[in-house]
């Protein structure tokens, strides 16, 4: 079976449309079209992730037709929405969070240190986990 023939069955098992699948990953109508013909074009790794997520199926079955079809109750727990912060309903706190993860290691405990210095400054208080001198408890 053909990763193409994979993507289709997977999008019909999860009982979507080419426009439901599409707009569940964020890519046009097309590109699912285009992913689902017998010559068709193969979708980044990141568009296979998200077709995986959204139709149930394993991530290696579907890129390469090893394993089965289907999700273990382990690898559904591990896709739970929070670890993309879909768990998060404030748009500005998604764009903190987002540029956290994609900040270096090495960077992150400046961010964390500045955040809560303004939040100080806002508030008059230190933020719990907090101490004077800028160092997070618990943090070398």
């Amino acid at each position: 079976m053909t990763a193409q023939q994979r993507i289709r069955l997977a999008r019909r098992h999860a009982a979507l449309s080419q426009a439901q699948l599409a707009e569940a990953v964020g890519v046009q109508r097309s590109a699912v079209s285009h992913w689902e013909a017998p010559e068709g074009k193969n979708p980044s790794v990141k568009h296979l992730r998200e077709v995986a997520l959204v139709t149930g199926v394993q991530f290696e079955w579907l890129a390469t037709g090893r394993g089965e079809m289907g999700t273990s109750r382990e690898t559904v727990l591990d896709s739970v929405a929070a670890a993309d912060a879909l768990l998060v309903d404030d748009v500005l706190e998604q764009r903190l969070l987002r540029a956290f993860r994609e900040s270096p290691v090495r960077a992150r405990l400046a961010l964390v240190e500045i955040v809560e210095e303004l939040a100080q400054q806002r508030t008059g208080r230190l933020r719990a986990g907090s101490q004077r001198g800028g160092r997070a408890q618990g943090v070398e």
